[in-house]
């Protein structure tokens, strides 16, 4: 009896370790996202009446009819859905060509592999204020393109609205290019050269070497690469903050500035709780996605 005991208590305490490895993150984990997360959405049903956020007013849910009603959220939110239906397939497709270049082992190879990450160790405040150089009427972009004869007067990349989004998600794609790349490249790296090899003496070479075996093997990584930038594109900020701030007429506005906005610069913190918790529950789309892909992929 005493034994089974013992056993018992061994099999608790073996449980019980790992729990109490995770407890100092949980606790750190608890006081600066947990909490903070709930009060936020205690926060999506009060009107906050002082900016420390210690006076409140139950509205119940007029701040979600406010947003309903609200054409600027909206307009918001349909940037964003834009970004995601732009910038996502480009960065789920080209980086795989990069990979497959960057790959190949050839002399200098090793150097075109860091040009390509350059972009992603370069800080988004560098990134914005150079890109806001290259965009201007006078900048570099134009007057390329205006003595090539394409174009006869400079182009307003960030003042059209028109065009204004679109020359965000450039800078947002050349940003990530490199770090998706080395997603793919560690992917690439692990196909064994047999089954190419294999391939070959099938008939499959060139290009379809890379449809017949590169692709079907690559899937896990696709979509991988498809959530994570889909995440991403979904919580763009930096990007509009310093080149455009929404502008012009909210045309390059997403939801992360726009609550931004609401939380900092009009001080509407509990209206802000509200965009923010309908941020949330896109992302947690986003990422029970994620999941499931990568079950299906395991399977």
């Amino acid at each position: 009896m005493q034994t089974i005991k013992n056993k018992n208590l061994i099999n608790f305490q073996r449980k019980l370790t790992p729990y109490l490895f995770l407890l100092p993150a949980l606790f750190i984990l608890g006081f600066t996202v947990f909490i903070p997360a709930l009060q936020a959405f205690y926060l999506t049903f009060n009107r906050v009446q002082d900016i420390s956020g210690t006076q409140t007013e139950w509205v119940g849910f007029a701040n979600f009819i406010r947003l309903w009603n609200d054409a600027v959220f909206w307009k918001t939110l349909g940037n964003t859905i834009l970004y995601l239906i732009v910038v996502v397939p480009i960065l789920v497709i080209v980086p795989l060509g990069l990979a497959i270049l960057v790959n190949q082992k050839l002399r200098g190879i090793t150097w075109f592999r860091a040009a390509y990450y350059t972009p992603v160790i370069i800080s988004m405040v560098v990134a914005g204020i150079a890109w806001n150089w290259l965009y201007e009427e006078k900048g570099l972009i134009n007057q390329f393109l205006t003595n090539l004869g394409i174009i006869k007067e400079g182009i307003p990349w960030l003042t059209d609205p028109k065009i204004s989004l679109y020359s965000v998600m450039a800078v947002t794609v050349w940003k990530g290019l490199g770090y998706y790349m080395v997603i793919y490249l560690a992917g690439l790296q692990s196909i064994p050269a047999d089954i190419y090899e294999a391939a070959s003496i099938d008939g499959s070479v060139g290009v379809m070497k890379h449809f017949d075996i590169t692709l079907p093997l690559m899937r896990p990584y696709l979509a991988l690469v498809a959530v994570i930038s889909a995440i991403s594109a979904t919580k763009v900020f930096e990007e509009v903050y310093i080149m455009t701030q929404g502008g012009p007429r909210n045309s390059s506005k997403t939801i992360v500035y726009y609550l931004y906005e609401q939380a900092f610069s009009s001080l509407e913190i509990s209206y802000a709780c509200t965009i923010g918790l309908v941020l949330f529950l896109i992302i947690l789309a986003l990422s029970v996605l994620r999941l499931s892909l990568e079950n299906s992929g395991n399977s």
